[in-house]
């Protein structure tokens, strides 16, 4: 499949005069629960030639390819991606930290990576998470039948904004070691037990309620709220700081 992909994302290059400067797993098989026929998300961020950027007008700023046989890849472009970056966008910190690198090239991803730190701002990230769990359990856990694959996009925001309250760090994206946060035996086992059915093929599997997830997601959700309120934003202007970069990938790549 690493071989599709990459033959997808030159020909992606090639049909919009591009350079693809990264491309990382960003769906469920980056989170650690994928089951036998997830899809594979890809994620790049692209970079147009320097001429582009000479226009008083805005231009499209992503490249979507429609769902092709498990395969959904999209980007964005550059000055997109770094204008997200700039407010500690959650989906790009994911991408940045994703250990599913499908391909990279020139020196940005790195570069970005070690800055993710300097631009994370924990009540941006804490609140976007929140948001996930509350519509997933809004849309899926109100019912009496629940799938066991539902249970796992309300989880995984939870734990990250428990990590992001106790550590004040870019959340790690794999659920494994989010889980390792719980100190309750009880909890924590019957998770794992949830996501090895959902790993050999049972995440559509209707059944009752679970009442120990549902208890901890009803009080993690309440106890989480004000601690988002409470956390501190990034006040730094870092403005000039992606300027340079954006300025010094555009040299590297149009060289």
């Amino acid at each position: 499949m690493k071989q599709r992909i990459n033959e997808e994302l030159a020909n992606i290059e090639n049909m919009n005069h591009v350079k693809i400067l990264f491309a990382v797993e960003s769906g469920s098989r980056a989170w650690g629960f994928p089951s036998q026929d997830s899809d594979y998300d890809v994620r790049f961020i692209y970079v147009h030639q320097k001429d582009w950027y000479l226009s008083i007008d805005e231009k499209r700023d992503v490249i979507e390819r429609p769902i092709h046989e498990s395969l959904d890849i999209s980007g964005w472009e550059l000055t997109k991606a770094l204008r997200l970056f700039r407010k500690s966008n959650p989906p790009l910190l994911e991408w940045l930290s994703s250990e599913m690198v499908y391909y990279e090239a020139f020196s940005l991803a790195e570069k970005m990576r070690k800055l993710r730190q300097r631009f994370f701002s924990p009540p941006a990230c804490m609140h976007h998470y929140l948001n996930m769990a509350s519509g997933n359990v809004r849309r899926e856990l109100q019912r009496e039948q629940v799938k066991i694959k539902k249970y796992f996009y309300v989880l995984r925001p939870l734990l990250a904004c428990k990590w992001i309250e106790t550590r004040q760090t870019v959340p790690p994206i794999e659920i494994r070691v989010l889980i390792e946060l719980l100190e309750d035996g009880r909890l924590k086992t019957e998770i794992l037990k949830l996501l090895e059915r959902k790993k050999q093929g049972q995440e559509f599997q209707l059944e009752p309620q679970h009442p120990v997830l549902l208890e901890f997601i009803k009080n993690e959700m309440k106890r989480l709220q004000p601690a988002a309120k409470a956390s501190k934003p990034n006040t730094e202007d870092l403005t000039p700081l992606l300027d340079r970069l954006f300025r010094e990938t555009l040299d590297e790549v149009w060289a």
